[in-house]
């Protein structure tokens, strides 16, 4: 298992160095370890790393996530140009998009230092600031790049509508609630799975 995660590693590296800035960090869970893979977008290949991790940085910031979220199993911490944008527009993003609301969740933060990151995530969504760095999260690999492309197309659509002073539409309260509650069941669910030592099945569905 470890090696195929670290086969991933390599072809998320590939996924994503076209969206994020190549100094952006990934890491993948271990199942079953307290370890992860973890490297930067122009590395050659990951590292694996013992948690805790004790050296202050980006790895450090990675731990504290799997930390502070059992059902986590990947990060990316970077993103694109209009995630990064966010910080102008006070760091959070409202649900626009059934989509999002599905995916991503609720945007709470942002997280003014790593002791932040477990209050800024407690409700279980999947994109945050962290020191004015998006972070995109996914319970796999898979699931994280799919968020992250997500999370810069719906940043995309909230930081030109706020420039342009457009006016936005929220999604109905029912809509979000009933998209949620499925994010909130895959979760629960990948946080069995690597309590088991296992990776999460890909949700292939809406």
């Amino acid at each position: 298992m470890q090696d195929v995660l670290r086969q991933q590693w390599l072809e998320l590296r590939q996924r994503l160095s076209s969206l994020v800035e190549s100094r952006s960090s990934v890491s993948l869970r271990i199942p079953g370890k307290e370890r992860m893979w973890w490297g930067r977008l122009d590395d050659a290949a990951p590292i694996c790393i013992d948690w805790p991790v004790h050296v202050t940085g980006d790895s450090q910031t990675h731990h504290a996530i799997y930390q502070a979220r059992a059902d986590v199993g990947a990060v990316l911490l970077g993103g694109g140009d209009f995630a990064r944008s966010l910080r102008d527009f006070g760091g959070v993003m409202p649900i626009l998009f059934d989509e999002q609301a599905r995916h991503i969740g609720h945007m709470d933060g942002p997280a003014a230092s790593v002791q932040d990151i477990a209050a800024a995530l407690q409700r279980g969504g999947n994109a945050v600031l962290i020191k004015g760095v998006p972070v995109t999260l996914g319970t796999t690999g898979t699931r994280m790049a799919l968020n992250a492309q997500l999370f810069e197309k719906c940043a995309k659509a909230f930081t030109l509508a706020k420039a342009s002073g457009a006016r936005m539409t929220l999604l109905p309260w029912w809509v979000v609630w009933v998209a949620n509650s499925r994010l909130m069941k895959d979760e629960k669910r990948a946080t069995q799975c690597f309590a088991r030592g296992e990776i999460p099945p890909e949700n292939r569905g809406y």
